[in-house]
């Protein structure tokens, strides 16, 4: 049993848990989940612990550490326990010859997180490769497959992450994958970076093999001697908002283009610009000295070796409300917040 819930989570920050339950497969889980339900334990559930930011108290009730790693392959089709190390799985779709996922690469956490939080990169989301996801619904205790379009999702969002009560539980993914080409190739720095036009597919090795090389440039892939990824990746997601006379008042304001992106409610800024133009530049710290803004990518807060949670929130209140006194835009965090409020 680890001490601390730091010894879990890519932040390196949490306090301890009352107690810890390592799940090895899917029935675990459900039966682990099942008896605190039942004696009306709290349950926090931990994959790879790379979107949980946690009270440096810990968690007084019962962690479920989900650590099932199955990975599957039948023609097209891929499906992976809900543990399985998220890079792993899309290794394994790479080195089979399936594209759709390459542009993931380097993201950490587990497979089960990523329908939860539409998790997303280079101009790829899951949910656009999804085929089904199988659940536990810890309220009436049974398992069944599920559509996509069952889950809501949306922008680093999904119905399992708007539930308040956690009340289902990711057991496997499957994902329907295509033979030998990569996903369209949308984002302009990846594009740039392979010498190919937005909308060009590639051979899905060499995608990933190129987001890899840009995610290591911005401390985006996890080592452990390098504090830049001590963090939860994104800390912030990209602000939509709804009129154009918004981004024109920023434009007005900075004197420059304003990076921006369609999106179904509005305009997509980028929250990384929005930080760096608010005055809170690569390595800000604010005077604190354990944890600061990642000096490689402005939109990571990381842990620099002897950082705490409430540190941590701090320097992230400073920042939203930079940005909101700035810009009159809010910034809303990505991870989620186990015990602590921003």
């Amino acid at each position: 049993m680890p001490e601390l819930l730091s010894e879990l989570t890519t932040l390196r920050l949490g306090g301890p848990a009352r107690t810890y339950l390592r799940c090895a497969g899917g029935a675990e889980v459900v039966d682990a989940v099942a008896r605190a339900d039942a004696a009306g334990e709290p349950v926090l559930l931990v994959g790879g612990g790379s979107n949980l930011v946690i009270s440096d108290e810990g968690f007084d009730g019962t962690v479920v550490h989900v650590r099932s790693s199955a990975i599957e392959i039948d023609g097209t089709t891929l499906t992976a326990d809900a543990g399985a190390v998220w890079d792993d799985v899309v290794a394994a779709s790479v080195e089979a010859g399936l594209g759709g996922l390459e542009c993931l690469s380097g993201i950490p956490g587990s497979a089960g997180a990523t329908p939860v939080q539409n998790v997303g990169a280079y101009g790829v989301e899951v949910g656009a490769w999804l085929d089904a996801v199988q659940l536990y619904h810890r309220a009436t205790g049974t398992v069944e497959w599920v559509t996509p379009q069952s889950l809501e999702l949306a922008y680093r969002t999904s119905r399992l992450k708007r539930s308040a009560t956690d009340s289902d539980v990711v057991l496997r993914v499957r994902f329907a994958l295509t033979d030998g080409v990569s996903a369209p190739i949308r984002y302009g720095e990846l594009a740039r970076a392979l010498g190919a036009e937005p909308g060009d597919t590639v051979d899905p090795a060499v995608a990933r093999e190129q987001v890899l090389a840009l995610r290591r440039g911005k401390g985006m892939v996890l080592d452990p001697g390098d504090h830049d990824t001590w963090s939860v990746g994104s800390f912030f997601t990209n602000p939509v908002v709804p009129e154009q006379e918004i981004v024109d008042r920023i434009e007005q304001l900075t004197g420059e283009s304003t990076p921006r992106y369609p999106a179904p409610d509005g305009i997509k800024l980028s929250a990384g610009w929005l930080i760096e133009r608010a005055g809170f530049g690569k390595g800000y710290s604010g005077g604190r000295t354990g944890v600061s803004l990642s000096t490689k990518h402005t939109l990571a807060l990381t842990n620099r070796g002897t950082g705490t949670t409430a540190e941590l929130l701090s320097l992230a209140a400073e920042v939203r409300d930079g940005v909101r006194d700035r810009f009159g835009v809010e910034l809303h965090p990505e991870p989620v917040l186990v015990r602590v409020a921003l």
